[in-house]
């Protein structure tokens, strides 16, 4: 079987981290796979052992004209690259909607194609509706990360599958081997994109009105970057601010709470796979209460929900866990077993057999137990989220 995985922008953002997990896997059954992405960058596709690879130009640009411009001549030079190469019978694994000159190229060449989805708030919107239609002209098969993703995305007659995110078999270990038990709690770790969309400015504000914790800000960016961001802006002294990061475990072992801020007006996570490591490292999470990271966060169980735009609520939420022992307890245990719920062999084998065209259901999904908290931590869950009545 031979397998052409497409994405834009390598980076060390989640969505290509997701597919480098697929391509090992892909590779180790002794699959042919390509990587298809932009060239000039290292991120979380790069080096990849036992895979090919094929580079075209992209470069991101702030300006949203330029970045248009730059994503359609970067397509049109996908297709120049890849025109000749591509076969009837290959598989073209397209990783997010934007890189739409794969899927109109296996449409010409009559190739499968097979879409992973992980987001739905694209903009401008003429653009995600674009985007949206050429999946549905060319996919036969759509992959969505979440429950939320598929209702988010029309499909039209697309197979559907929703199949969640898994933990790396590799991070899982090393969690499990650094994890260390502490009696006093108060750092408080954040890890998203330099986005306001993402909460960071809460963030930073959260950490200004809790100065007895320690907090870290680790974002998808450079040095040049962040000090451009907060220029000219006093930060707080008990909160540091780290660039990307390759190696994110020394981060988790520090922490002892994570949070996702996202602003749900603005930005509805559709997975949130920080919280899923911060759980193989035992430790409870804040999340907001919609999207598909609500799937995988059980409010009251191994975290909170809670809106960003609620500071009030949010710092109540924040002190209950870092304050009361049993909770904490409670909700690291809970973490502990939850995350073995999205296991990566089970998640390898569900899109393996996608791409086998062995599970050929329309709007199949995977299943996840629920949970509900119970006894203490349900009446703390309780009066923690009374403010929203």
């Amino acid at each position: 079987m031979k397998i052409y995985a497409f994405h834009l922008l390598n980076d060390f953002s989640g969505s290509p981290k997701v597919l480098s997990q697929l391509c090992k896997g892909w590779a180790a059954q002794g699959s042919d796979v390509t990587v298809v992405t932009c060239d000039g960058r290292e991120g979380f596709l790069s080096g990849i052992a036992g895979v090919a690879y094929q580079h075209y130009w992209y470069r991101w640009h702030a300006h949203p004209w330029r970045r248009l411009a730059a994503l359609c001549w970067s397509q049109i030079s996908l297709m120049a690259l890849m025109w000749s190469q591509v076969k009837r019978d290959d598989i073209l694994f397209v990783n997010t909607l934007l890189p739409f000159g794969a899927a109109l190229l296996g449409k010409l060449k009559g190739a499968r194609v097979v879409y992973h989805i992980h987001e739905t708030s694209m903009r401008p919107r003429p653009l995600r509706w674009f985007l949206q239609a050429v999946m549905r002209l060319c996919a036969q098969e759509a992959i969505m990360v979440s429950d939320h993703v598929a209702q988010c995305t029309p499909c039209g007659h697309v197979r559907t599958h929703v199949l969640h995110n898994a933990i790396p078999k590799s991070f899982l270990e090393i969690a499990q081997q650094r994890f260390t038990y502490r009696t006093s709690r108060k750092n408080v770790l954040m890890i998203c994109s330099l986005k306001v969309y993402k909460g960071i400015d809460v963030f930073v504000n959260l950490a200004a009105s809790r100065p007895q914790y320690a907090f870290r800000l680790v974002v998808n960016a450079n040095e040049v970057e962040i000090a451009a961001y907060w220029e000219g802006q006093a930060l707080p002294t008990n909160l540091l601010i780290f660039p990307v990061q390759a190696d994110v475990h020394p981060f988790y072992r520090w922490a002892d709470v994570v949070l996702n801020l996202s602003l749900p007006d603005q930005w509805v996570e559709t997975f949130g796979l920080t919280a899923l490591e911060a759980m193989a490292y035992r430790l409870p999470v804040i999340v907001p209460a919609v999207g598909g990271i609500a799937e995988v966060v059980q409010n009251g169980s191994q975290g909170f929900h809670a809106d960003a735009r609620a500071m009030p609520a949010l710092q109540r939420k924040l002190d209950l866990i870092l304050s009361d022992p049993e909770i904490y307890d409670a909700m690291a245990q809970a973490a502990k077993e939850r995350v073995l719920q999205f296991g990566e062999a089970a998640f390898l084998s569900g899109c393996w057999s996608i791409l086998q065209g062995t599970d050929q259901a329309s709007h199949s999904r995977q299943q996840l137990p629920t949970a509900q908290p119970a006894g203490k931590l349900a009446l703390e869950n309780q009066s923690a989220s009374g403010s929203r009545k």
